[in-house]
């Protein structure tokens, strides 16, 4: 399958519709006032994906030394891709970002810090998430509910849910992730 997509990219160099992917120009070309570059789809693997740029680059207009930058991508969720990004990474992103929880593992690898892997993050997720909720203070009425707490009918009106959950966030017991649909809930520790 991998191949096929490589051969398609070779027949057909415009942007994929849904994946995420990368323009990837020739520097000398672009120093000599010429955009000359290729998207790329990231979802093909390291290897397929410098093959293409090698590939662009003896294609060049202009003569080139094998300097190659990146000028626009699409479709890598909250990752911030640079100039200069890691071609392996890129792809490790891109494969993540194909699972399930692709964009969510993205997150929570940006909450917990740049040097997080994508293993650890993966695992974090499974440890610690606590589910998607409307809000926190959704998430700290459920978590009343479940400790079975005897909170007596009539006195559950004068608690401030949104309050209590806003608190934990604050606090530090929990941090959220929201995907514009729910809030993602999880346990610091």
């Amino acid at each position: 399958e991998t191949q096929e997509i490589y051969d398609l990219i070779k027949a057909y160099p415009s942007k994929p519709s849904n994946r995420p992917c990368i323009y990837v120009a020739c520097v000398a070309a672009y120093n000599n006032g010429k955009l000359y570059g290729q998207w790329i789809d990231c979802t093909i693997g390291a290897e397929y994906v410098k093959e293409c740029i090698r590939d662009m680059l003896a294609d060049s207009p202009e003569q080139s030394e094998g300097d190659w930058a990146i000028h626009d991508y699409e479709n890598f969720g909250s990752h911030n891709v640079s100039e200069w990004s890691n071609i392996d990474n890129l792809c490790d992103i891109a494969e993540l970002l194909q699972e399930e929880n692709g964009e969510l593992i993205l997150e929570i690898i940006g909450h917990l810090g740049s040097g997080t892997s994508i293993e650890n993050a993966k695992e974090f997720l499974e440890e610690n998430y606590r589910g998607g909720h409307k809000d926190v203070g959704e998430y700290a009425y459920n978590l009343c509910e479940e400790c079975e707490y005897d909170i007596p009918k009539h006195l559950q009106y004068y608690i401030n849910w949104d309050q209590m959950g806003a608190d934990m966030e604050s606090n530090g017991e929990i941090f959220t992730i929201s995907d514009g649909r729910d809030v993602h809930v999880f346990c610091n520790g």
